[in-house]
C-alpha cells in the first residue's frame, strides 16, 4: 500500500540581515547532519510553531504565531534576539508531497540590533554571514547545499545592496505564496510554482509563462517570465 504523506506542520524562519564590507549580508546556519529534514543544508534560522507561540484559541498557521515562532527559534539557534513586530514578511512556502517532513512556513526578514551569533551546537553546528551571491556560488560549486526556498530567497536578496532597500521592497510588495509541484523532464527535477504554464498539469513541457526552478546536476536555474 502507498505510504501517506506526513502532516503539514506550521513553521517559521527568519533571514537576518546586516550591512557588511561588500554590501548586504544574510545569516545562514548549517543544519546538523543528524536532522531528517535537510540535514547538513545551509538555511535561515527557524523551526516549527509550538502551541505556546499562539494566543489561546488562535490558529498556529496564522502569521502572528509564525512571528513568535520565528523570534523564538532564531534565539534558540543563534542567540540573536528579535521582536515579533519588527519582522517583515517576505513569502510563505508549503513543502511539496514526497518529503519526509512537510511544513507550512512563514519567511520573514529582520535586522538584528546585535549581530553576535552563538549556535546551539545541537540542531545547528555552524553559521555564516554571507553575501547572497557568495552563498549561491558556493552552492553552484557543490560546496554547500541549499533548500530551494533558501536558494530563491537568496536570489531575491541578491538584488539589493543595502538592508534598508531589501526591507523596504519586502514591505511594499504583496506576500508571495509558493506551493511547489515537482515534476521531471528527462533526468532533471523541475519545481513548478504558481503562474507557470505547466503548474496545473505538472507538465514542464507546457507552452506559456515560466515560474520554475530547474535543479540540474550542473547548476540550478530559477526561471520566471
Amino acid at each position: 500500500m502507498p505510504t501517506s504523506d506526513p502532516p503539514i506542520r506550521p513553521a517559521a524562519t527568519t533571514a537576518c540581515l546586516r550591512h557588511g564590507k561588500g554590501g548586504l549580508e544574510v545569516l545562514l546556519v548549517r543544519r546538523s547532519r543528524k536532522l531528517v529534514f535537510y540535514g547538513s543544508a545551509w538555511a535561515f534560522p527557524g523551526g516549527r510553531v509550538d502551541s505556546d507561540d499562539a494566543s489561546p484559541g488562535a490558529d498556529l498557521y496564522d502569521q502572528p504565531a509564525g512571528r513568535n515562532a520565528a523570534v523564538r527559534e532564531t534565539h534558540e539557534e543563534t542567540s540573536i534576539t528579535l521582536t515579533p513586530e519588527t519582522l517583515v514578511p517576505l513569502s510563505h512556502w508549503t513543502t511539496p508531497p514526497g518529503r519526509p517532513r512537510r511544513f507550512s512556513t512563514w519567511f520573514f526578514l529582520a535586522r538584528p540590533t546585535v549581530e553576535r551569533v552563538v549556535v546551539d551546537d545541537g540542531e545547528i553546528d555552524k553559521h555564516w554571514w554571507a553575501l547572497p551571491a557568495d552563498a549561491l556560488v558556493a552552492q553552484a560549486q557543490n560546496e554547500i547545499t541549499l533548500p530551494p526556498p533558501t536558494f530563491i530567497t537568496l536570489l531575491w536578496l541578491g538584488g539589493f545592496n543595502t538592508v534598508d532597500a531589501a526591507l523596504s521592497a519586502a514591505q511594499a510588495q504583496p506576500l508571495e505564496r509558493f506551493v511547489p509541484r515537482v515534476a521531471t523532464l528527462g533526468h532533471v527535477t523541475v519545481s513548478l510554482y504558481q503562474g507557470d504554464a505547466g503548474y496545473a498539469t505538472r507538465d514542464p513541457k507546457a507552452i506559456g509563462p515560466r515560474h520554475r526552478l530547474w535543479m540540474k546536476p550542473d547548476g540550478w536555474n530559477y526561471e520566471r517570465a
